[in-house]
């Protein structure tokens, strides 16, 4: 049965933290880099709603259901965006990876590529996740690129599903990748992440 506890991951050119309240001002800062609360498809704290998007995730932390973190560039530890470990079900080692977002500037990197293989590689190799499920808004279709660059299979579409912040009803899109699938996957995100640019 998978135990996600607290934990600092790293490579390269960031790390991945437990999200925290000291974290507020970092995180105002880079979802303020492209305002990224504007896009309707994402869950990006809005100014003045960092400290209870932190408190949101802490409380869901505490009920073991998601634990967030603090994606930080390695060599200035300035915040640079989040992800987090949600819908965590122990009892059939599953876990998903989402709540996922970076400031404009850190886009389009390898930051995203490094911190998804981190937190594949922990779920798989150290928690022993059976498999690792995503999901995104049926319009975020860089989202769901995203998701398909990392080598996860598209499951389907989970039709009128949750709220968007402006109060329409999105459909849900569902990806997964099994333990038996995560070598051949992490074979090739290393060749991503170690190929000259």
């Amino acid at each position: 049965m998978i135990n996600v506890q607290p934990v600092t991951l790293a490579r390269g050119p960031i790390r991945l933290v437990p999200l925290g309240l000291e974290h507020e001002q970092g995180l105002a800062a880079a979802a303020a880099d492209g305002a990224l609360w504007q896009l309707r498809v994402t869950s990006v704290p809005e100014p003045g709603q960092t400290r209870a998007y932190i408190e949101t995730a802490l409380a869901m932390r505490q009920a073991g259901n998601r634990l967030a973190f603090a994606v930080l560039d390695a060599a200035t530890d300035q915040v640079i965006g989040s992800s987090s470990y949600h819908d965590i079900v122990p009892a059939i080692d599953r876990l998903e990876i989402g709540y996922t977002w970076y400031a404009r500037s850190r886009q389009r990197s390898a930051v995203n590529t490094t911190a998804k293989w981190l937190l594949m590689q922990h779920a798989f190799e150290t928690l022993g996740a059976q498999l690792v499920g995503w999901r995104t808004d049926n319009y975020n279709f860089a989202s769901q690129a995203a998701i398909e660059r990392l080598g996860a299979r598209k499951d389907g579409v989970l039709r009128h599903h949750a709220l968007r912040r402006d109060g329409t009803v999105r459909d849900t899109v569902m990806y997964s990748l099994a333990a038996g699938e995560w070598p051949e996957v992490k074979a090739h995100l290393e060749y991503l992440l170690n190929k000259p640019r």
